[in-house]
């Protein structure tokens, strides 16, 4: 059976309202028992990749494992006997001096981390290609961004890593920043010269922030890049859910060194955790933590073999083309995470958006993400032979689809008014801070006529989840532009008021 993607049409005002109804139950049970493939996160895969006595535990257990803090389990807002022994392990594990565990995913841990180590007015060295968290964490922090801009790929017209020499500016320009913070890897598997970054930015002594949720595994095997602890990252955050076993919004952050103030980053922790967490999440976390320390290496081995030999089956059908290893010498790309499966069949004319549709709806097939050009498929520890023989056979089908809607064809032309085809817009100049944008009076006006004007909200596809517009940006008519693109191509955007992005929330009287 393939599911509907939609729920709830074409039925009357009185049943929409029937309390009897359950639309996001029925969906979720609808998905489960549609025996869907996924390549998406959660890493376990639907249980797939845990640990079989965790995955045996919550088959028998269910509800009742489902259970807060109560006496004999702990208290992770004030740890003091299994969840401290549970967190010294993540950290022997990881090689950092101190492990703290997150239920409030990644996105937490990007706030903690950014508001432990600036105050309101403190400056900040960071990329632009950063999950939206991080906007959200210089808004509350009151901090001021120094933004500089990732490499861009023109190839897979996709932003990589910061570079050294970028960041080396940046400092040699901004003596008076606090911190610097990086993204490594990125979405799409791109991994930066994380040691000498590291090294550079403790030569001018500041603390190195690492968003390197996307590399909870890099610490268990030698052929994927270098973890973040083992480069001396000051602070990084894992999604321990994402690849390696945890449950949703399973996450860690680890700390090294003597820069950060262990007493602030735990009472800012204890701001962003749920004061009701739930016991199986943070179970999902030691058993996870103990499957990497124990087995990751077999397991990663696997999970690596599997993607390659996916990603050079891909490269065999004319049309399609899987991006791996040779990126690794591009601009911003220092090393690559092998289990990022990243194909495109732009040569054929479609859009990433489309394909994912159709290995969605055709194939019962659910990958991680996609964008205009690009989709992307997470090889884990879940996956064995048959998962990834059932994407390749779909996508040497893709060729015997039509288009949908918007073809590359269109996108082509849109982008020949840029120099060079296909490139995206340049990043948006920074008039106001995040913070000041976000609560200064706004007003609501067509996007159509937006151009120079400054955003007030935080406009974001998702996946990925990197802003094109963040508050205090000013919007140039080649962003809108490529908004109206995106929409019809298919793209989801988070954060705006206005849904449907007719409209958007400026700065008001600038």
């Amino acid at each position: 059976m393939i599911i509907p993607l939609t729920h709830g049409e074409n039925i009357s005002e009185e049943e929409k309202y029937n309390q009897e109804r359950t639309p996001y139950f029925d969906a979720l049970k609808d998905y489960i028992e549609s025996g869907i493939t996924t390549y998406h996160v959660p890493g376990h895969i639907q249980g797939k990749g845990a640990h079989p006595e965790f995955r045996d535990f919550v088959k028998k257990y269910g509800l009742e494992a489902d259970v807060s803090q109560v006496l004999g389990l702990d208290d992770i807002h004030q740890p003091g006997t299994v969840v401290k022994e549970a967190q010294d392990l993540a950290a022997k594990a990881y090689g950092a001096d101190k492990t703290y565990f997150l239920i409030n995913g990644s996105s937490s841990g990007n706030h903690a981390m950014i508001l432990t180590v600036l105050n309101p007015g403190d400056k900040i060295i960071i990329p632009r290609n950063m999950h939206r968290s991080t906007t959200g964490a210089l808004i509350m922090s009151g901090a001021v961004p120094i933004y500089v801009d990732p490499a861009y790929d023109y190839d897979m017209q996709v932003d990589h890593a910061v570079t050294v020499d970028t960041l080396r500016e940046a400092l040699e320009n901004n003596p008076d920043v606090k911190a610097v913070m990086v993204l490594s890897p990125t979405y799409y598997g791109a991994a930066c010269n994380l040691k000498e970054i590291v090294d550079l930015v403790h030569s001018f002594d500041k603390p190195i922030l690492v968003d390197e949720a996307w590399g909870p595994h890099f610490h268990f095997h030698p052929s994927l890049p270098m973890s973040a602890t083992e480069a001396g990252a000051d602070m990084c955050v894992n999604s321990t859910h994402k690849l390696v076993g945890g449950m949703c919004q399973a996450s860690m952050i680890h700390v090294k060194g003597e820069r950060i103030d262990k007493g602030r980053l735990e009472a800012v922790i204890r701001m962003f955790l749920s004061t009701s967490p739930s016991c199986l999440m943070v179970a999902s976390l030691d058993m996870a933590r103990m499957n990497m320390a124990t087995n990751g290496r077999q397991l990663l081995d696997k999970a690596l073999e599997l993607a390659e030999w996916a990603r050079n089956e891909i490269n065999k059908v004319p049309g399609l083309k899987s991006y791996g290893y040779e990126m690794v010498g591009r601009s911003g790309v220092h090393g690559f995470d092998g289990t990022k499966l990243n194909f495109t069949a732009k040569d054929l004319g479609y859009t990433g958006y489309e394909v994912e549709q159709i290995l969605r709806k055709q194939y019962n097939l659910q990958i991680e993400m996609s964008d205009l050009f690009n989709c992307l498929a997470l090889i884990t520890v879940g996956h064995d032979e048959k998962d990834v023989q059932l994407l390749v056979d779909a996508c040497r089908d893709v060729a015997n689809w039509d288009r949908a809607h918007v073809t590359l064809s269109q996108l082509q032309l849109f982008y020949r008014r840029k120099d060079r085809p296909m490139e995206l817009p340049d990043w948006p100049r920074q008039v106001m801070t995040p913070r000041e944008a976000f609560v200064a009076e706004h007003e609501t006006i067509d996007i159509k006529e937006s151009g120079g004007r400054i955003c007030a909200e935080m406009i974001t596809p998702y996946p990925p989840g990197i802003p094109i517009l963040r508050p205090g940006d000013e919007i140039t008519d080649d962003i809108v532009d490529h908004i109206s693109v995106e929409i019809e191509a298919g793209v989801h955007i988070q954060g705006a008021a206005d849904s449907t992005l007719k409209t958007i929330r400026v700065v008001k009287n600038i």
